[in-house]
């Protein structure tokens, strides 16, 4: 495969940085120019740049990256996978959609020190791709890939320590350095002056978005500069200084957010009131019984998101790329799985942010196919928490179903971090009265900034108005129990008036605080000869191989597939040989003896029968008649030998015109629906 061999040979260290031009360095000469001949790129040698520079411009100036439809689909999830590691993924195999990055230099591999392949998206791609559903809109990469192109070249400029030239993409690449590494963004936000670290502070505080006119109010600027759009920020101003830092990033027209990854590292700190009411609350969890009587005990996301997944590859479920899950699959899925329609928008929507529906998730190469099932309940998690699929301040939560430009996250990613705080503190083995989690999150000092900005995008976005706690009641009761984070009790209180209770599951511990779990290493098998039960240590790709011949069963608290004889039978018609079907079990779990006898019986071949092509049948009831057609030269040939009996089949491009005419020739003539046919004159017919 072109530019993957070689690359770990030379200057391995500088692959550490995912610089494009520290890349091309290190690849061999006969893959650097193997690579310009198939792009068709021209080197210039009076340049002073050197053959890897000017790769490297050509390579970021191709519109391949900024439109995804000039891609095949299962190459353009494998750069969101790779993108959402950081730009390097460490995979087992290498994947067929691999191919066409390389050929196109996108996309880079080079051999670990385990043995293992690492593929490699250099910063300069990352800084261009378009957001994709499952994506936080509000991250780092997406802001910046988004931002004007003055944003780009002040951001460039600063971490480079002088101007910025084109491609810009190139020149972020140092800056990308600071910016998409943690350690870093924490470094440079120490470096902050007192001014600058306020206005970030009190941002952040607001949610995380001001308008123009706010932020010229933290900033204390007099000046007012107003165009067609708006007020218009100084260049002078503290909000420029942070952004051309990265730390904050304008939006058109006249929006700054906080990227996610900075109002994290500012937010760390907490002040003694709310450190007080932390305690008070924790204290009281901790000290009382808050046990239901009734509970609804929340079962494994993943084990649902796969049923899911292999339910939507049978004929008739087919989803469109790039557009929300129609409302009728849903109510058909939530009525074969007995589930509420919510959950079911809500898994189907965080699976498709993950690739899981994808044609490319049966591959074991690469995510999702190369996941362990004990492993999908954290990406569908994180998929939740960056908050790119699903919103639960829209009335319609899955922004699926919006176009790509009206796409607009809410304030609500500020809630669902609240919440997950809250669970954090409180999240241990007990049960946490609704009203105490909902008093802690009211009395938070975010709430009234989510508000402002919750209204703001209402109107922005033409939607209901909804406050920070209706949106909190959402996650809690609704968004958290389906992805098995939160079991919920109901208990009634002295009034008869319902109590809500919940509570961390085993996962949602592991998930929420971070707790290491132990985890399901059980293994796939049998429980009897044709239910198959999954075990948590079965790779993604292989539970989907089983599609065709594996029915689902349950898919709530295990996950159960029907192999089946008659399910057996329809593969083997459908074009699927016994040996596949038996090696793509074995992959999953050993073949008991009743199947494996099953997959013997329906490989054996008891007969074959040989097809003829043939345009028609001419029924002729005595023999000698039949045989004298087969036998004279004239008539031979428009008959296929040799033919059933009471009959003979017509040899296919024999007209019925051509046919009555050669028979009569024999004495014999050819009857259709009663009527004598007779062969069309010279005159009629047209001579070439």
């Amino acid at each position: 495969m072109p530019c993957t061999a070689g690359i770990h040979r030379a200057k391995r260290h500088t692959l550490l940085l995912l610089s494009l031009v520290d890349i091309l360095n290190a690849l061999p000469a006969s893959e650097l120019n193997s690579l310009v001949a198939r792009l068709g790129i021209r080197l210039d040698p009076a340049k002073r740049l050197g053959p890897p520079q000017q790769v490297a411009r050509a390579l970021v100036a191709l519109a391949d990256l900024r439109d995804p439809s000039r891609l095949p689909q299962t190459s353009v999830e494998l750069v969101h996978r790779i993108a959402e590691a950081g730009g390097a993924l460490v995979i087992a195999t290498m994947p067929t959609s691999v191919q066409p990055l390389v050929e196109r230099g996108i996309l880079f591999a080079r051999t670990t020190d385990t043995g293992k392949l690492q593929l490699l998206l250099p910063a300069a791609y990352l800084v261009q791709l378009r957001s994709w559903e499952g994506e936080d809109p509000k991250g780092m990469r997406a802001l910046v890939a988004q931002a004007s192109f003055e944003t780009m070249s002040a951001i460039a400029a600063h971490y480079l320590g002088r101007p910025a030239t084109p491609p810009i993409a190139l020149s972020l690449e140092t800056a990308w350095q600071v910016l998409g590494s943690h350690d870093g963004l924490r470094e440079e936000i120490g470096k902050l002056s007192l001014g600058e670290r306020r206005v970030l502070e009190v941002i952040e505080e607001l949610g995380g978005e001001v308008d123009t006119e706010e932020l010229l109010d933290l900033e204390r600027e007099p000046l007012r500069m107003r165009t067609a759009a708006g007020a218009t920020p100084s260049r002078r101003g503290v909000g420029f200084s942070l952004e051309r830092k990265g730390m904050l990033i304008p939006v058109y027209p006249n929006r700054h957010i906080v990227p996610t990854e900075v109002a994290q590292i500012v937010g760390a700190r907490r002040n003694a009131a709310r450190e007080r009411r932390r305690e008070q609350i924790r204290t009281f969890v901790l000290e009382g019984d808050h046990a239901p009587r009734r509970a609804r005990f929340s079962t494994h996301a993943a084990l649902f998101a796969m049923g899911l997944a292999l339910a939507v590859r049978e004929t008739g479920n087919e989803v469109r790329s790039g557009i929300g899950t129609p409302k009728s699959l849903v109510s058909k899925l939530a009525t074969r799985f007995g589930r509420d329609s919510h959950e079911v928008a809500l898994v189907a929507s965080l699976s498709r942010a993950i690739g899981l529906w994808d044609t490319s998730a049966i591959s074991a190469s690469a995510p999702p196919g190369s996941l362990d099932l004990r492993d999908l309940a954290r990406h569908l998690f994180l998929a939740w928490q960056r908050g790119g699929a699903w919103d639960e301040a829209r009335s319609e939560p899955e922004m699926l179903r919006l176009p790509p430009d009206q796409r607009d996250c809410s304030a609500s990613g500020v809630v669902r971090e609240l919440v997950l705080e809250a669970l954090r503190d409180l999240g241990e083995s007990r049960w946490i009265p609704w009203t105490s989690l909902e008093g802690y999150l009211s009395a938070d000092r975010h709430i009234a900034g989510i508000e402002r900005l919750l209204r703001r995008w209402a109107e922005r976005a033409s939607v209901p108005t909804t406050t920070p706690m209706e949106v909190a009641r959402r996650i809690v009761l609704e968004s958290l129990p389906t992805l098995g984070i939160l079991d919920l009790g109901e208990e009634n209180d002295d009034n008869g008036k319902p109590e809500i209770a919940l509570r961390l599951t085993k996962i949602g511990r592991w998930l929420v605080t971070g707790e290491i779990p132990a985890f399901d290493t059980t293994k796939s098998q049998f429980v009897g000869t044709q239910v198959l039960r999954i075990g948590g240590g079965t790779t993604v790709g292989a539970i989907l191989s089983l599609f065709g011949f594996a029915d689902v069963d349950r898919a709530s608290e295990t996950l159960d597939l029907v192999i089946a004889p008659h399910s057996i039978v329809r593969a083997i018609s459908a074009g699927y040989e016994a040996d596949t079907l038996r090696q793509r079990i074995e992959a999953v779990a050993p073949v008991p003896e009743g199947l494996s006898h099953t997959l013997t019986q329906a490989s054996i071949v008891i007969g074959r029968g040989l097809f003829a092509l043939a345009s028609g049948f001419l029924w002729v009831d005595d023999p000698n008649i039949r045989e004298l057609l087969r036998t004279r030269r004239s008539t031979a040939e428009l008959f296929v030998d040799p033919s059933p009996p009471a009959g003979l089949l017509v040899a296919p491009q024999v007209d019925l015109d051509r046919l009555v005419r050669r028979c009569r020739t024999v004495g014999i003539e050819i009857v259709l629906e009663g009527q004598v046919l007779r062969g069309r004159s010279m005159s009629n017919r047209k001579i070439s």
